[in-house]
């Protein structure tokens, strides 16, 4: 048995684990980081950077079909599924290798196996099966960062199979490129995948249960992406369950249930759950600590803390957003607050972006038009559309639109939302204009280049004061 002293033991080497312990590295702590998989994580290897290189060939593939209406000619345009994976699979080969140089490079040690924890002095002890043996570390310190998986509803047949039902794992290497395809689930997974696949040709069918897609997003929002995805030949059902699957042959059967009682059933060759996810709590001696589990995930304070001597949790193992920049920004907190450091802030979560990578994007920041007049403010909404964008234009992007929503008494931004091309990449303007505290003067009297999308950031301002420009 090997035995390992050090300041920080973090559990999970995805964006929260890794980012925690370069963090700690960088303070003068020995850190150890233990991984029973690929480093990197769920984000990394089987999340946020694979499927992004899938959506990418998905956006190529669309651009070349459409290649006529920017004057090119391409026939004959067509995929290969298994090389289009091969691709997104180097993408997070090479991802990994990156992280594992990260690694050497902040001097981390890396633990391969599975950790379980067991009673210790400063915090509990860390002991972890490896391929050669055990090996214990004690820490003065101790991150779980053990991320989550796919929620699942076995009694109703909402299990995966590896085969006809998929998580997004199986989604992201598929057998074959079915024909038909049932999405259950359109919050950002369901709806990434459900574009993913529609853009190369799958009849592609998604259910929500609640009355809207995307339902953490803004409602205007929401109703447009619907639109757009119904316009690309998606069909969209909400207010709707999935009472139960039935495999027969080389297809699945569903049975949904409409808001008004009545059943329809829809066949498909796959079938992919995206109903939620849950915390990956299990099998690491959590409750003989006394850690408290709420649904499938660790309560925590503010500071991160699990109410056990010297123990810590972060990102998705601790509960929405499930989103691996608020896991890494969790990551920095929880170190800098074991370091010491001066002025560290507990986690702003309404200042958390969030992203949509389909075709149309969808991006957003802070509160919604509802849940702002729910919190009693009066408000200004500001609207601008891309068709009134010179450069969404010679994309050829005519489609979306930036909303802003602004506090009518003291001009506070209070959220941000978005819809359409690039807009993934363009909401941090807003994010960073939340965490800056600014005001609509201030964005007002900012200068946006001309010509680029952001400028619609800047109209949507403007919009909301009655000084729009562009229509």
């Amino acid at each position: 048995m090997t035995e390992l002293n050090c300041d920080l033991a973090v559990i999970g080497s995805g964006p929260g684990g890794y980012v925690a312990a370069i963090r700690a590295s960088q303070l003068g702590m020995k850190t150890v980081i233990i991984e029973r998989d690929a480093l990197g994580g769920v984000c990394l290897n089987w999340g946020c950077i694979p499927t992004k290189a899938l959506l990418r060939t998905a956006e190529v593939y669309h651009q070349m079909r459409h290649a006529d209406a920017y004057g090119l000619k391409a026939e004959g345009v067509s995929f290969d599924i298994d090389a289009v994976v091969k691709r997104s699979r180097g993408v997070s080969a090479q991802m990994e290798k990156g992280v594992g140089f990260l690694m050497k490079k902040n001097k981390i040690e890396v633990v391969k196996g599975a950790a379980t924890l067991a009673k210790g002095k400063d915090a509990p002890l860390v002991k972890v099966k490896t391929e050669k043996g055990e090996t214990t570390v004690k820490a003065k310190h101790v991150i779980l960062a053990t991320g989550a998986r796919a929620r699942t509803i076995p009694q109703a047949g909402l299990e995966p199979d590896g085969k006809f039902i998929w998580t997004a794992k199986e989604a992201m290497i598929p057998d074959i490129m079915p024909e038909k395809l049932l999405v259950i689930g359109s919050g950002a997974i369901g709806i990434e995948f459900a574009s993913f696949y529609n853009a190369l040709g799958a009849e592609t069918t998604v259910v929500e249960m609640v009355d809207r897609i995307l339902p953490a997003e803004d409602a205007e929002i929401s109703k447009f992406a619907e639109k757009q995805f119904k316009k690309q030949g998606m069909k969209i059902l909400t207010s709707a369950t999935v009472d139960k699957l039935e495999k027969g042959g080389e297809t699945v059967t569903a049975t949904i249930k409409t808001k008004d009682g009545k059943t329809q059933t829809v066949e498909a060759d796959r079938v992919v759950l995206a109903i939620g996810i849950t915390g990956n709590t299990e099998d690491l001696g959590l409750e003989a600590l006394g850690v408290k589990i709420d649904r499938g995930h660790v309560q925590v304070n503010e500071w991160l803390e699990t109410g056990v001597k010297g123990l810590y949790a972060i990102g998705d193992v601790v509960g929405a957003p499930w989103l691996a920049h608020k896991a890494s920004h969790e990551g920095v907190i929880c170190v800098e607050k074991i370091a010491g450091q001066k002025g560290v802030h507990p986690m702003q979560t309404a200042n958390i972006p969030g992203c949509t990578y389909s075709h149309p994007q969808v991006a957003s920041v802070g509160l919604t038009e509802a849940k702002a007049k729910e919190a009693g403010r009066k408000i200004k909404v500001g609207r601008f559309p891309f068709v009134g964008n010179g450069k969404a234009i010679a994309l050829g992007e005519p489609e979306g639109m930036v909303k802003t929503i602004f506090d009518e008494k003291t001009g506070e931004l209070l959220g941000a939302h978005m819809i359409g091309a690039e807009v993934t990449e363009l909401i941090q303007g807003f994010g960073l204009a939340r965490s800056m505290e600014a005001v609509e003067e201030d964005l007002m009297h900012a200068i946006f280049p001309h010509p680029t999308l952001s400028e619609m950031m800047h109209e949507s301002v403007l919009d909301a004061y009655g000084r729009v420009m562009h229509v």
